[in-house]
């Protein structure tokens, strides 16, 4: 175990990467994301104001980011989707410019927010990317109201917090990384908004807590996304894959759970592809046995 200030820096530096590395993405002609007053709203929902832009035209495609981060780390997927849908992102509760409360947050409470936003914007069901958390927030909005959703994406998404889904270094740092909040909480430090990290990260120890059943009630088409060396557990990934009615599964080679940053051409082009044809599952023994399933 290292020292409390070796674990602060480590836990501010994963925090931090994702933006340091979509800052290479974006172009000098991009918008401000995530600071655009000209794209900027807020919505009063569930006792916060859920801060919001919108880019593009066409079929919506809501983006949701991970933990920690916020709407200026998916610069790179609104940099490509927007030419050719509606994007609309926005900051999660104790994320970004969004407010919070003192009720803690939770997958369900988040996916509330956003299901929120997609009626206050009447939108028809819609498209759905959701990176590490905003994949659970994601598959939380397709299992409780399936008629709001009409596919989604999810990168690095798990169903439970624990070893048999989580790689044991990450579900040790973030024990240890909660109980340092706790610590400076208590020293009343002002250094980081101690508050929004101790909701983060109770999130990133006590949850999701989605069942086996409720992720194979989904009915919409689903693309399940990983690194071969991700946060969660390769054979997580699969579990989630094979228990989907619909699903098409990508694990990135030589990728972490930060590929929508460390690649996004290939992230971006894994899910154009799945966007944008109708959902297709083919099996291999078709091309021998023919649909029939009799040898030829």
């Amino acid at each position: 175990m290292g020292s409390a200030r070796q674990i602060f820096m480590l836990a501010i530096a994963v925090y931090a990467v994702t933006a340091a590395l979509l800052t290479t993405t974006a172009t000098a002609a991009s918008p401000n994301y995530g600071n655009n007053a000209e794209a900027g709203e807020y919505l009063a929902i569930n006792g916060i104001k859920l801060y919001y832009e919108i880019y593009g035209e066409g079929e919506p495609l809501v983006i949701i980011h991970g933990s920690g981060q916020s709407i200026s780390d998916m610069s790179a997927q609104i940099n490509h989707f927007a030419p050719h849908y509606q994007v609309i992102v926005a900051d999660s509760r104790a994320h970004g410019r969004s407010s919070m409360t003192e009720e803690q947050m939770t997958y369900r409470l988040m996916a509330s927010d956003w299901l929120g936003l997609i009626n206050h914007l009447e939108l028809p069901p819609v498209r759905l990317i959701g990176w590490s958390d905003g994949g659970n927030i994601s598959l939380e909005i397709a299992h409780s109201h399936p008629d709001s959703v009409d596919r989604l994406a999810v990168m690095g998404a798990n169903l439970s917090p624990d070893r048999s889904a989580v790689h044991g270094w990450a579900v040790d740092w973030v024990m240890e990384f909660s109980q340092e909040i706790d610590r400076q909480i208590a020293a009343e430090n002002t250094d980081q908004n101690w508050a929004a990290l101790k909701q983060q990260f109770y999130l990133l120890r006590e949850l999701p807590d989605m069942t086996l059943a409720e992720l194979a009630s989904i009915e919409a088409p689903v693309l399940v996304m990983a690194g071969d060396k991700d946060i969660i557990r390769d054979e997580h990934t699969v579990l989630m894959y094979q228990t989907l009615p619909k699903a098409h599964l990508a694990i990135f080679p030589g990728e972490t759970h930060f590929t929508p940053a460390t690649d996004p051409e290939l992230f971006n082009a894994t899910v154009e592809r799945f966007m944008s044809r109708p959902y297709h599952r083919p099996e291999s023994k078709d091309f021998i046995l023919g649909e029939s399933g009799e040898s030829h």
